[in-house]
């Protein structure tokens, strides 16, 4: 299994990525929201990886953070739910806000991810409801753990400007656009509104 990537970024087109690890080209499948964490074109990058075997391909997929690639793994093997559908998930939701909505049986919410149906909705909601709280728990751990790292104003922000109403696509990019090195959580949230 390929569990994990480090390496220079070469290419970035939607969905695709090339990332070159000691000589080698891979190409990844990646969700938007791992987009938005990517450095430029000819950085390094760092992707949690899940590789998928089937007869006639083998598919690696990247996400910028552990939470997503569990999440996607929990996704994939529900009924109905392939790789394609799972990064649209990903891509449409931050993975505490997934966990919300499944929680909360949000049916609507859910059809408003591109590929999710109402049927679909319904599965998910069945399905993840004892998944999601593993997800979210072993979450909490981590960012509890990461309490001295700096990023944890960009946490915060992002955290309070989801509850604000703003979509987790719409905040990861307000929040990528104000951040500063060194802003505390407030100084980013006032910049970001300023922008919005």
């Amino acid at each position: 299994m390929i569990g994990r990537l480090k390496g220079i970024l070469l290419t970035k087109q939607p969905p695709w990525l090339l990332i070159e690890v000691a000589g080698v080209g891979y190409e990844v499948e990646a969700p938007m929201s791992t987009f938005y964490e990517l450095p430029p074109v000819g950085g390094e990058v760092l992707l949690h990886t899940h590789l998928a075997i089937k007869e006639d391909a083998h598919s690696l997929y990247g996400f910028a953070k552990e939470s997503e690639r569990g999440l996607f793994r929990s996704l994939v093997k529900v009924s109905g739910i392939g790789a394609k559908t799972a990064l649209a998930i990903l891509s449409g939701a931050s993975v505490d806000e997934f966990a919300r909505l499944i929680q909360n049986g949000d049916i609507a919410a859910l059809q408003r991810i591109p590929g999710i149906g109402k049927k679909t909705a319904e599965r998910l909601i069945v399905e993840m409801r004892d998944k999601v709280e593993g997800i979210t728990t072993g979450l909490a751990a981590v960012l509890g753990s990461r309490s001295a790292v700096p990023h944890d104003a960009v946490a915060e922000a992002t955290s309070a400007l989801q509850a604000l109403g703003y979509k987790p696509i719409e905040v990861t990019k307000l929040v990528h656009a104000a951040a500063a090195p060194g802003d505390s959580a407030e100084a980013i949230i006032r910049k970001a509104l300023k922008s919005a």
